[in-house]
């Protein structure tokens, strides 16, 4: 495949597509899976605060989170031809309490970094105030845009090297766009969700345009494909708000009527229905991004496999009990995004849409629970029954020959079940054709 497939996209058909945003080994390598099961491209991006080149919380800069994929597309058997990598907020999301000038700084090099990487899809994000920002005044879209035009300074350096090492190297494409709902999901709780007007969609563009020729990256612009907007879709610990493409349609017209070339990338499509997002890709929001939503399901699928667990093995991982003594002993992922009492926060730890679980599986504790639960599982027979009863899905499944009775295969195909309605939604294994 040596055409980007992402510059496909078009806002006027029904083709899209979606991007796995995880850095959970098993997440990824189920949906590496999927895609090659259903001859699609896998997208599957990384955020700033996941991977940076001082490691991010994972611990992998962007080379080794390039490896880390691209050795999961070679166990499954998955063409890396056919696996998209993608940086996501790329910016000083992480250095928001530094100036500009040392948030930028540490943002260039991001930037620089998973372009030398061979990232092919980027999304500058400088949407975020910085501390010698105004703290009453929102950003305007001209320091946005000249913090991005900054960054992609930067990312035609990464690519100048990258042609070094690697002449067939992809240029990357783009996205833009300053209406960024948050990594995660919303902390607070919200009663309404406000649609992005044309009149500020149309306004970044223009904005981003000019400043990017003032700054000389008009071949960064040239290849910008979508725009991030807010078209009525969010979730937060226990709200979600579904597409109304009612609610969107003055957007999603003006998109498709004014810019022929362009689509819209929508974040947090987490737990929308299939036909919701069959609407947007309909409408125009071409990328669907996915993430604690897919971590939301491995949750699921480990928490059954822990209760089938106990019934079978009398020295079991005891896993969602580890895991929520991880939670319990450092507090810092989740104490902002959960609010209640003691029992809605014991229940929220477990069950909350924001899935705030997923910073403590790779906790040692937790991986070491996790691999004595699959372990155990794996030299013990699992009686369809109990699959029957926690896992009604993969029992019928395991019933007609199409997934294997061991712990690892039910597990990826619970995760698979939220990738079938992205596949229904963006009919993405058109994109290449």
């Amino acid at each position: 495949m040596n055409r980007n497939p992402l510059l496909n996209l078009s806002n006027k058909t029904a083709v899209g597509i979606y991007s796995s945003c995880t850095a959970n080994e098993m997440v990824i390598e189920a949906a590496l899976e999927f895609a090659k099961d259903n001859n699609s491209v896998a997208l599957v991006e990384s955020t700033a605060n996941q991977v940076d080149q001082f490691g991010g919380y994972t611990g992998m800069k962007p080379a080794d989170f390039r490896d880390f994929v691209l050795e999961l597309a070679d166990k499954v058997g998955l063409d890396r031809g056919r696996v998209i990598l993608g940086g996501d907020h790329l910016g000083p999301l992480t250095w928001t309490h530094l100036n500009e000038k040392e948030a930028m700084e540490n943002a260039t090099q991001l930037v620089y970094d998973y372009t030398l990487a061979g990232f092919t899809k980027i999304h500058l994000d400088t949407s975020m105030r910085l501390a010698d920002d105004s703290t009453t005044e929102a950003l305007s879209d001209e320091t946005i845009a000249r913090r991005s035009a900054i960054l992609a300074q930067s990312v035609l350096k990464g690519y100048e090297d990258l042609l070094k090492v690697n002449p067939k190297a992809m240029f990357p494409a783009f996205i833009i766009g300053s209406e960024v709902p948050i990594p995660g999901g919303a902390q607070e709780k919200e009663d309404t969700l406000a649609v992005t007007s044309p009149e500020d969609f149309k306004t970044t563009y223009e904005v981003f345009k000019k400043t990017f020729e003032e700054y000389d990256v008009t071949k960064v612009f040239d290849n910008v494909i979508g725009i991030v907007v807010q078209p009525g879709v969010e979730f937060g610990d226990e709200d979600l708000f579904h597409y109304n493409r009612e609610n969107a349609k003055v957007l999603t017209s003006t998109l498709k009527d004014e810019f022929e070339t362009l689509v819209f990338e929508g974040h947090s499509t987490d737990y929308q229905t299939p036909e919701h997002l069959r609407q947007m890709v309909e409408d125009g929001i071409a990328i669907l991004k996915v993430g604690p939503g897919l971590t939301f399901a491995l949750r699921e699928a480990l928490f059954a496999m822990s209760h089938i667990e106990d019934f079978l093995v009398e020295d079991s991982s005891d896993f969602i009990n580890v895991l929520e003594a991880a939670m319990l002993d450092k507090p810092k992922n989740w104490e902002n995004h959960y609010h209640g009492n003691d029992h809605e926060l014991f229940i929220k730890r477990k069950f909350s849409y924001s899935d705030r679980a997923r910073y403590y599986l790779p906790v040692d504790s937790v991986q070491a629970s996790i691999d004595k639960m699959i372990k155990n599982l794996t030299n013990t027979s699992i009686p369809m029954t109990l699959i029957s009863q926690y896992m009604p899905y993969q029992y019928r499944r395991v019933k007609n020959g199409l997934v294997n009775n061991d712990p690892l295969s039910l597990i990826k195909d619970y995760v698979k079940l939220y990738f079938e309605d992205y596949k229904f939604a963006t009919h993405s294994q058109d994109l290449d054709n």
